[in-house]
């Protein structure tokens, strides 16, 4: 049997196993140091509770060590998640429910005297709809001579940016991006305002926690027994200050831009319809990407027809009114982030590979970006040719939309800056993506000058 296998890049931290791919099949092996554990947390019934549930992935058992490791104890090969996203791509409300599951998980759990022995958001992934838990080597013996060890990392990487965003109005999900392993304690304290300490559980998980993880050294041991009710009382606790957070609710610019839209009589309508029709052209659409979904109106356009859709959009608003509108609705088939496409998601991490860019991950059947090119263009000054070489790698089709100089939306842009874009035309714009692709159909959108393009990647 052939040991040909590609360890994933992040999957180095742990050594109770590893993530890896092989012929194109991802599989996760458990090592022998994780042996007792991964039985305990099989034959007890934890893991068949968890999978029922709906909160813990699932996997299948796979015959034989398909790496040639001497580590290995067992293969195991889990469902596959569609689309790999990071936390710093989450609104308010998907950090919050993602730390709400982390607590349920760990609740769960104890009945079976497990514990969680890692809380950081980098565990959950978008699964059928909602946030799943992926870690299936996550769990170890629970021992009451210890307190929780994913305490700190818990607070750190759910509390302090929650907390952040709280108190400030305002979302910084891109912290997560410069503190990918969690806020430090001592700097959301930092960061807080002095009104934060007379909230009980603020200042219990944050302002006291700082101030006894720098007093304390991390060799010290606890003497203090910390039985099951204990770890409960801290879990409820830490659950009734993550469903009092509140994040940023003022409108801005864009997050009521379909309300405006849906004044022109036809312009909505018939773009829907022309896109619906388009589609149906196309062979094989499984998966696409609604690039600049706003409130997302096309992105479950293409959900009604059994495709799968990542919605992005760079305003945070705009993506946790979606998230809010889709748990509502029970929606599985779109997937809501935040991304800027004039700054997406890098490469971090160790050897600028642990964690991949979201160019890097996004690979889709169709992307549409619908009244987005300007906002590119002229709001972020990219050229017509680095738009082009955007979209390029990204899908075989691309439904695009230009939108003309005239627009009222580009006069209300033009206003608060010069015009510079004399190459800003559709001219320069078909010349410009006629570099990688071939125009397949184009047509002016009723009740507007914008035109609609369908096109294939050569």
């Amino acid at each position: 049997m052939s040991t040909t296998f590609t360890k994933h890049h992040s999957s180095f931290r742990d050594p109770s196993g590893f993530i890896f791919e092989k012929e194109g099949i991802l599989y996760r092996q458990v090592n022998q140091v994780f042996k007792e554990s991964f039985d305990r947390f099989i034959s007890s019934g934890c893991y068949d509770n968890l999978v029922k549930k709906g909160l813990l992935i699932p996997h299948q058992d796979e015959e034989g060590n398909l790496t040639g490791s001497a580590d290995y104890y067992k293969t195991i090969r889990p469902a596959i998640i569609p689309f790999i996203t990071f936390p710093y791509e989450w609104s308010f409300d998907m950090l919050k429910d993602a730390a709400l599951l982390t607590l349920q998980v760990l609740k769960e759990v104890l009945p079976y005297q497990l514990i969680v022995k890692d809380a950081t958001p980098y565990n959950l992934q978008w699964y059928q709809g909602k946030f799943v838990f992926i870690d299936t080597l996550s769990f170890e013996k629970y021992n009451e001579d210890e307190p929780w060890i994913a305490y700190r990392q818990f607070c750190e990487c759910f509390l302090s940016p929650l907390l952040l965003m709280h108190y400030s109005k305002s979302s910084l999900h891109e912290l997560q991006l410069a503190y990918p392993k969690g806020i430090p304690l001592k700097v959301t304290k930092a960061l807080l305002p002095l009104r934060s300490r007379f909230s009980l559980h603020t200042y219990l998980h944050i302002h006291l926690h700082a101030n006894v993880s720098n007093k304390k050294s991390t060799n010290q041991k606890s003497a203090v027994k910390f039985s099951k009710q204990k770890m409960l009382n801290l879990v409820s606790s830490l659950e009734t200050l993550v469903h009092k957070l509140q994040g940023p609710k003022q409108q801005t610019i864009w997050s009521a831009y379909y309300d405006e839209a849906a004044q022109r009589k036809e312009y909505l309508p018939k773009k829907q319809q022309l896109i619906l029709d388009w589609v149906a052209k196309l062979d094989g659409i499984k998966s696409a990407a609604d690039l600049g979904a706003n409130d997302g109106v096309f992105s479950k356009l293409l959900a009604s027809k059994n495709i799968d859709v990542v919605a992005t959009d760079f305003d945070p608003l705009c993506i946790n009114n979606l998230y809010a509108t889709l748990k509502k609705s029970g929606e599985k088939k779109i997937q809501p982030l935040i991304i800027d496409l004039s700054n997406p998601s890098p490469s971090i991490g160790v050897n600028n590979n642990e964690h991949s860019s979201f160019s890097s991950r996004l690979k889709v059947d169709l992307i549409i970006a619908l009244a987005l090119i300007h906002h590119l263009a002229i709001g972020e000054n990219m050229s017509l040719d680095q738009c082009a070489e955007l979209f390029q790698p990204l899908s075989r089709y691309l439904i695009i939309e230009f939108v003309p100089k005239e627009d009222d939306k580009i006069q209300l842009m033009l206003q608060r800056k010069k015009d510079i874009y004399s190459h800003y035309t559709q001219t320069e714009f078909e010349q410009s993506f006629r570099q990688y692709y071939v125009i397949k159909e184009k047509q002016a959108v009723a009740d507007s000058q914008r035109i609609l393009y369908l096109l294939e990647k050569k």
